[in-house]
């Protein structure tokens, strides 16, 4: 069950993808969280996945591929939607509140004016202390 693995600490590879997230580099990010969701064999590899499908959204959206960005969205929402509201230190809510602001913007505004996007509404991933 997830819930129990959310009180494990995170391995320093994903660690290293929220700093690269939190900082912008989302290109990098997923390459180390994919690097961290493939050494993992528990269920919460379906964090790192949900974060690293996070993160290549928000690298379509900065290359203006709005279909991509709409395409994996679809396929991190239902993660997100799964895991608790903190898991492994992570602000789960937050993110999943945080991605969903953006993605509803990205609808408002469509495929055609996808390259004004303004990259600022991309939040960092927040850590909460039990």
């Amino acid at each position: 069950m997830i819930r129990n693995d959310c009180a494990n600490p995170l391995p320093p590879e994903v660690l290293r993808g929220l700093d690269l997230f939190n900082t912008g580099k989302y290109f990098e990010a997923h390459e180390a969280l994919e690097n961290g969701w493939r050494a993992e064999t528990g269920e919460i590899r379906v964090l790192y996945q949900a974060i690293l499908q996070v993160a290549v959204t928000y690298l379509h959206i900065e290359r203006g591929n709005f279909e991509g960005a709409v395409r994996v969205a679809a396929r991190a929402l239902p993660k997100l939607e799964k895991l608790p509201e903190a898991c492994c230190g992570v602000d789960v809510a937050g993110l999943r509140d945080d991605f969903l602001s953006v993605m509803e913007h990205i609808s408002e505004i469509g495929a055609e004016h996808i390259h004004g996007f303004d990259n600022g509404v991309f939040k960092a991933i927040k850590y909460v202390v039990d």
